[in-house]
């Protein structure tokens, strides 16, 4: 309850904290409509991307949901109806961006609520509150509150707004009438570009009780691909006024019958009302957040890991069995697909802080499993070849002209490895049996096939792309070649485990994969490389995040080699990578440099979301993000991941940090400290 008033209190305008000294706050600063990059409120299945216009939103996306734009001849994830966007006439004139002051916009990282404000003149304030729902998948809420400055006549409309890819869109509006209230319904539906999937929405106007009589509501039907409900309301000096919209989105992803399921699910929202509405997603969001990571000492980079930790929990949720796409549910970008970012980057923190998420990221690959079976098969191999870009059925989605959907195999052994490491942190052999061990036993059938037999220790692995996608088609590389080893084992582990007798051929493949080696015993990237630079971490992913390389002279060879080859135009995670290395085996001056490195180039204005690259535009990078959560967890942290489960190495934090605490870590929920 203590929270809930905090919000409560936050919502009326009462200051509880400086936005400048509170952890959870994160303030968008001069905001620019030509240079604004939106932040993201999302429950794991909708995603609402910010816009520079006061009571907008530029996206709705839908996780699952993939159809065919003609980008690329791949399917793109969907971008559904615009149904939380709002106008607002003030004295019969239409206010934008031009016509305000005071104009701010500040995400509250604990209760997930992007809170705007802004003045009108002399005549009114508003608040506008938004969030999507987290106890209700399908369902956001905006809370908007006026104030009068003078007498003033206001009309606020909630709009429905179809993207231009939306085909056959029809809207309607109704009202269900029962005796104590009446249940306006904004509704839309319409086709997705190839017709494969049917989309809806419906929103509903919340008035509250204390305002007495409710206003009545006019329908606007302005043409296919926009419609609104508004009302009047003449407020005097000094008299305050609040709504809420409830708006639901849906698809046939999930529901046969989208448009029906929309209405219902915002008809029970709006009969719920805006308090329980609050007070549910603010307990669920309260849930999450005892999985935290709390810094003393630094607030800047306190309020950057929780930003990185928001936008992993925004973008997920169990059981869902859907994965994470690089940019989440910030927009289009890598068309929505499932790549190793996935396994690699973002996994290991949701994993280490939220077991059952995890979990439903992996059912996403067991789903998936015949699709990539199918896929090996295709190529000539055994086992399951999962796809290095993956949408809705598993299939290969990578544009044709880009050689990494046949070539970048890696992507078999990360998925593997994700499985075995899920099963090291909750020993949970029912799901080892049911999913696990499927999984681990298709991709080491996989590696097995996929070795080129060419005598001791020369079973090669040749015409790959490694993680260094900017060398194509080469023989041998290291972090492929270091991750079948690894996973060809897991699943002699596994098949252990349960009693199984393991097929012995995949240690024998195992024990002869080679990693090549320059005469001076550094790490030889491929067997063709020859010192080029580099567009992210290859060799150094051995050393960590997969411990195959645990000596500590051979590790800072290879980092004193590779380091300066990493290209300043490369994605953030290689420098992440490293700054983990860097502190996992004592160089506090470089993990540091390197943590820093590793997303703060990269923040766009104006709240610091996340790009890919230094100069980037297309955020928000959820790679990235999982990328610098593991510097922090893995790295200063020192938290590893191994048969015994989550345990803690001996580390040093940045100078500037008093203190880090790593809390609600695995199943048992258990707290690591630095000092």
């Amino acid at each position: 309850m203590k929270h809930l008033l905090t919000l409560i209190l936050i919502l009326c305008g009462v200051e509880v904290f400086s936005q400048q000294s509170d952890p959870w706050l994160i303030e968008a600063k001069a905001i620019d409509p030509n240079s604004y990059y939106g932040v993201t409120v999302a429950n794991g299945m909708v995603g609402l991307v910010s816009s520079p216009e006061p009571m907008k939103v530029r996206d709705v996306v839908l996780n699952g949901v993939y159809d065919y734009y003609q980008r690329g001849r791949v399917s793109n994830i969907l971008k559904t109806f615009n149904h939380a966007n709002m106008n607002l006439d003030v004295d019969g004139r239409r206010i934008g961006i031009k016509d305000i002051t005071n104009y701010r916009q500040t995400l509250d990282m604990k209760k997930a609520i992007l809170v705007t404000t802004f003045d009108v003149g002399d005549k009114l304030s508003v608040k506008h509150s938004m969030m999507a729902l987290r106890h209700l998948p399908y369902t956001a809420m905006s809370i908007v509150e006026l104030k009068a400055k003078k007498d003033v006549k206001v009309t606020p409309m909630s709009v429905i707004e179809a993207p231009n890819h939306l085909a056959d869109v029809r809207n309607t509006y109704s009202e269900i009438d029962r005796p104590h209230v009446k249940l306006p319904l904004l509704s839309s539906v319409g086709k997705s570009p190839s017709g494969k999937h049917t989309v809806a929405a419906s929103n509903s106007i919340i008035f509250s009780e204390s305002h007495g009589q409710e206003p009545d509501l006019i329908h606007e039907d302005w043409d296919y691909s926009m419609h609104l409900a508004k009302f009047n309301k003449s407020l005097k000096t000094g008299e305050s006024y609040s709504f809420s919209v409830v708006s639901s989105a849906t698809s046939t992803a999930n529901f046969q019958d989208p448009l029906n399921e929309a209405e219902r699910l915002t008809i029970f929202a709006r009969l719920e009302g805006t308090e329980r509405l609050l007070q549910r997603h603010v307990a669920e969001w309260e849930k999450l957040w005892k999985s935290d990571i709390v810094i003393e000492g630094d607030l800047q980079t306190q309020k950057d890991v929780r930003f990185a930790l928001y936008h992993l929990y925004s973008f997920a949720r169990e059981g869902t069995g859907l994965s994470l796409s690089p940019m989440g549910l910030s927009g289009l970008g890598y068309n929505g697909h499932v790549f190793w970012d996935t396994e690699l980057w973002m996994y290991p923190p949701i994993l280490m802080l939220q077991p059952e998420i995890a979990k439903s990221i992996l059912e996403y690959r067991y789903n998936r499993l015949a699709a990539a079976k199918q896929n090996a098969f295709s190529h000539g191999y055994k086992g399951a070849m999962f796809p290095w870009e993956s949408s809705s059925e598993g299939t290969e989605d990578t544009p044709v002209w880009a050689l990494t959907g046949p070539f970048q195999h890696h992507i078999t052994g990360c998925v593997g490895w994700a499985f075995w490491k899920y099963y090291q942190v909750t020993k949970d052999k029912t799901w080892l049996k049911e999913r696990g061990y499927p999984v681990l036993k298709e991709v080491a059938d996989f590696w097995a096939s996929r070795v080129e037999r060419k005598g001791p220790g020369k079973f090669e692995i040749n015409n790959v792309i490694g993680a260094n996608e900017w060398q194509e088609n080469i023989d041998n590389n290291a972090f492929t070649n270091g991750m079948a080893i690894t996973v060809l084992r897991y699943a002699t582990q596994a098949a252990k485990e349960m009693g199984l007798a393991p097929n012995p051929d995949w240690e024998v493949v195992a024990q002869n994969i080679p990693i090549l080696k320059f005469p001076d015993g550094t790490t030889k990237e491929n067997a063709t490389y020859d010192g080029v630079t580099i567009k992210q971490g290859d060799v150094n992913l051995l050393a960590f995040p997969l411990d195959f390389i645990s000596d500590k002279a051979q590790i800072e060879k290879d980092l004193k080699y590779y380091e300066p080859r990493y290209s300043p135009e490369g994605p953030a995670m290689g420098h992440s990578a490293l700054s983990a290395i860097y502190s996992r085996i004592g160089n506090l001056e470089k993990a540091t440099e390197l943590f820093a490195k590793s997303y703060k180039p990269n923040e766009v204005p104006p709240f610091g979301v996340l790009s890919e690259t230094a100069g980037g535009t297309n955020p928000y990078f959820a790679t990235g993000a999982g990328g610098f959560l593991q510097a922090v967890m893995n790295g200063f942290g020192g938290l590893t991941i191994s048969d015994a489960g989550i345990t803690q190495i001996k580390t040093k934090l940045p100078k500037t940090w008093k203190s880090l605490e790593i809390k609600g870590v695995g199943v048992t929920k258990v707290s690591f400290s630095v000092k």
